[in-house]
């Protein structure tokens, strides 16, 4: 009996074209259409809806289902949905598009066709209002309200077939469907799955975080997010090495399944963690490991906030339940991982590096402390540092 958590809104509703015939059939259809090239965020969101892992979306949302999402995190219908999934084009070109026309989406970089979109909908937003809803500023320094701010003017709403998941299925063996991981959870016999979400490398305090989350549930998934991030962010390649290393060397490897996901980040705060949380119950998860700061940047947003936000909401709004976690660190008077729940000493006596120390000392040729991460994943970033400085010197 299949014991893992229903889908967001009660099924999976992926919306990739399914079989080769019927892919060749839309694709000739989509030469006639109108071309709508997507920015990078945009490509990825398709895919995610090709496969399922937006569920229960069925494209990008039309303006009633926009207003209702930036205002009250939920659809006209009411299910929850904390960010708005759209697609932006300029003036001229929605002057050419007829609401009830279909038109073909491609990649806007090497024009790869994506999906074929059913237009009901065309609507004009305000990018500030956005902004504040949805990021809790309208700050350009933020990287999520500077992404927004570039977009084209008019938004498209509608159904989307979804002919492509892109290079991420070729470029990454760990890329799975929501369908994929339910199918694997049930295999190995879980009803209690912790999701962990992550776009950096693993520090010991991650590693912490994994074995609270293996003490309360069957199985952790671990599920970095590969889309583009910002600059500056270890690049998904070097991640992986990382994960395998520590995965490899030190957790339970029948208890643990890394897989990825093509979303690109937001930096959205509490916002985003409560879309990371209904992807991953699409997915088959439980829980979501939600530590200090997840998914934000800078100093945006409280270090707890994106825990507080699932507060607010009913019981039945999600079937997935946050895992609070506290902010952890090394403590050199435990001699062990900590939170301030579990340890009385001082701050004095806690290691903390943030992630822009880090790449500062690597980034020098600096050794960080042996406590801070596992060597085997020090010595895959050090190389990745050391490579970068290499080439800036060429």
């Amino acid at each position: 009996m299949n014991m893992l958590v229903p889908p967001h809104g009660g099924v999976l509703s992926p919306l990739m074209v399914q079989g080769k015939k019927s892919i060749q059939v839309v694709s000739e259809d989509c030469r006639n259409l109108c071309k709508v090239r997507m920015n990078s965020r945009e490509v990825t969101d398709v895919i995610m809806l090709g496969n399922g892992a937006f569920s229960p979306l069925k494209g990008f949302i039309k303006e009633e289902d926009y207003q209702s999402v930036i205002r009250e995190m939920r659809m006209t219908c009411g299910i929850l949905w904390p960010i708005p999934v759209t697609l932006a084009v300029s003036d001229e070109q929605a002057e050419e598009i007829k609401e009830g026309q279909s038109i073909a989406l491609l990649d806007g970089e090497n024009d790869k066709l994506m999906a074929r979109m059913l237009v009901l909908d065309k609507y004009r937003y305000d990018k500030q209002k956005e902004a504040k809803y949805v990021f809790g500023t309208d700050d350009e320094n933020h990287p999520g309200v500077a992404k927004l701010f570039r977009q084209q003017e008019v938004y498209l709403g509608g159904p989307v077939e979804v002919l492509s998941e892109g290079d991420y299925p070729k470029r990454f063996p760990e890329y799975a469907t929501p369908s994929e991981t339910r199918k694997i959870f049930s295999k190995k016999g879980w009803s209690t799955v912790s999701a962990f979400q992550t776009r950096n490398p693993l520090h010991m305090s991650h590693e912490y975080l994994i074995r609270i989350a293996l003490e309360v549930s069957d199985g952790v998934l671990i599920h970095p997010i590969v889309g583009k991030l910002k600059q500056g962010d270890v690049p998904s390649e070097v991640r992986m090495k990382c994960y395998y290393a520590l995965i490899n060397n030190y957790l339970p490897e029948e208890r643990v399944v890394l897989k990825v996901y093509p979303m690109e980040m937001r930096y959205g705060g509490p916002r985003e963690a409560v879309l990371h949380a209904i992807i991953r119950q699409n997915f088959g998860c439980s829980h979501l490991v939600i530590g200090r700061d997840h998914a934000g940047v800078g100093s945006y947003y409280g270090p707890f906030d994106a825990q507080k936000i699932f507060d607010d909401f009913k019981p039945d709004d999600l079937a997935i339940k946050p895992l609070k976690l506290a902010m952890s660190f090394w403590c050199y008077r435990c001699n062990s991982m900590a939170t301030r729940k579990t340890c009385s000493h001082g701050r004095e006596h806690h290691l903390m590096i943030s992630g822009t120390e880090l790449r500062e000392m690597l980034s020098e040729g600096r050794t960080p402390p042996d406590e801070f991460s596992r060597p085997e994943v020090l010595n895959i970033l050090a190389d990745y540092y050391g490579d970068l400085k290499k080439e800036k010197q060429v």
